[in-house]
């Protein structure tokens, strides 16, 4: 599932909550209480579900009533139940009798609407403040759902910036999952410098077999408005219009899209922009995104790579960036480094300092975790042909993660360029592999 790309403003609430740990309530570690291995299971009962709906957990679990109960199976529902980032906790107590077992799942839900202020700052158009709403359980369905809009202080509504996301696992009753975006930009980009006049529309849809081999399809489009004669615009007739439209396969085995411990997720895609698809545009894009995570010791071994390869005519408000916490950390975002391939490699070592723990703050249902990381970012960022030295830069990090629900994760990491020696703190939401494909203006 593609994860919500919630703004920068969403520190502010999370800050709160982790201020407020010192006074917070503790639940419990999860458990199998009374559940004894290979007892039948008589029925099946869920406490708690205030708003999420029954079929929502029940499609997800792996014992069942008539069968023998299975603690391993049991650890792999505990495991896909926190995935959903429905849940603060998630027990599981049996009432038994000399033959069978009842079932007790008991879930505590997580907080279901999560408003914020949005903030941002560039040097063109100075401050911009709005607000936020998301909803991470739209429906009891399971459906995340966030709006967005912000503007300039000074001058006030210079600029203006609306967003909408939505994202579930499933559609409906099919294991489908699928995630839409809507943006609409009437401000300044700062890494492109230029008047940045546009909307911007992409909706992903992804299946998987019991294999864990699956597909997806991919369609979206992009509309610019010509602002200034002076910028290299690919049409003559007042704006850019690219359509999208591709496919691609997919393996997963990961044991969890959220905080994954263990497994592989690999994908290829093709998109066409433009071209037989109409537009000014045309160009295909042929992507390869790649993770793997392996225990090892007291923490994990995780490794990335993202190769996106370009050929064609792409406009320049397309052109790729690296630096920040999205891409290269120790490196700012510079709009004088660009092109229109990429490959970007990490490998990175990760060891929880605290484990997932259930809070309560002020009523609000919540959980939290700890992480020290370290590791080795690499890139190379080219136009045409194949890339060469001269196209690669690398950094080296070290720093903390906390893991939290709606975003995964805070990043919060100090990297250095090896050539330059000069250093960067960088902060970053989700996961890298996320967002270095989904990049923030």
């Amino acid at each position: 599932m593609k994860l919500i790309p919630y703004t920068r403003a969403c520190f502010v609430p999370i800050v709160i909550i982790i201020g407020l740990l010192a006074t917070s309530t503790f639940a419990e570690p999860l458990t199998a209480e009374g559940c004894v291995d290979g007892k039948i299971v008589q029925s099946i009962a869920l406490e708690g579900l205030k708003h999420t709906r029954e079929a929502v957990v029940l499609r997800e679990l792996q014992n069942a009533s008539g069968h023998p109960f299975s603690l391993e199976l049991w650890k792999k529902e505990q495991r896909t139940l926190q995935d959903l980032d429905l849940f603060a906790d998630v027990k599981l107590e049996c009432s038994a009798d000399s033959a069978s077992l009842v079932l007790h799942y008991q879930l505590l839900e997580l907080f279901q609407y999560l408003p914020s202020p949005t903030v941002k700052q560039s040097d063109q158009d100075g401050w911009m403040v709005g607000g936020a709403l998301a909803a991470l359980n739209l429906f009891g369905y399971g459906i995340r759902a966030e709006v967005q809009a912000r503007t300039t202080v000074d001058p006030w509504m210079q600029a203006k910036e609306y967003a909408f996301y939505a994202s579930a696992p499933w559609a409906g009753s099919k294991p489908i999952s699928w995630s839409a975006q809507l943006i609409r930009d009437d401000s300044w980009d700062p890494l492109r410098n230029f008047k940045d006049d546009s909307w911007n529309s992409e909706f992903d849809a992804k299946a998987l077999s019991s294999l864990r081999w699956g597909g997806l399809i991919t369609g979206g489009f992009r509309s610019m408005q010509h602002t200034s004669d002076s910028l290299a615009w690919l049409s003559t007739h007042g704006s850019d219009w690219v359509p999208a439209l591709g496919a691609g396969v997919v393996f997963d085995n990961r044991d969890a899209l959220w905080d994954t411990r263990k497994g592989i997720y690999s994908e290829w895609r093709v998109t066409q922009n433009g071209g037989v698809l109409g537009g000014a545009a045309d160009y295909t894009e042929y992507l390869w995104d790649a993770e793997g995570s392996l225990p090892l010791g007291p923490g994990l071994v995780r490794a990335t790579s993202l190769v996106r390869l370009r050929p064609g005519t792409v406009g320049f408000y397309d052109r790729l960036q690296q630096g920040g916490a999205n891409t290269l950390r120790g490196f700012s975002p510079d709009s004088s480094v660009h092109g229109n391939s990429e490959i970007i490699e990490n490998l990175e070592w990760r060891e929880p300092i605290l484990e997932r723990k259930s809070l309560r703050v002020l009523g609000i249902q919540g959980y939290y975790g700890l992480q020290w990381v370290l590791g080795v970012d690499g890139a190379w960022l080219w136009d045409k042909g194949n890339p060469g030295w001269d196209d690669y830069r690398s950094s080296v990090y070290a720093g903390i993660h906390i893991v939290v629900p709606a975003i995964d994760r805070i990043r919060i990491e100090v990297g250095a360029n090896p050539r330059t020696g000069t250093w960067a703190i960088t902060v970053g939401l989700f996961e890298k592999a996320v967002t270095q494909r989904w990049r923030s203006r």
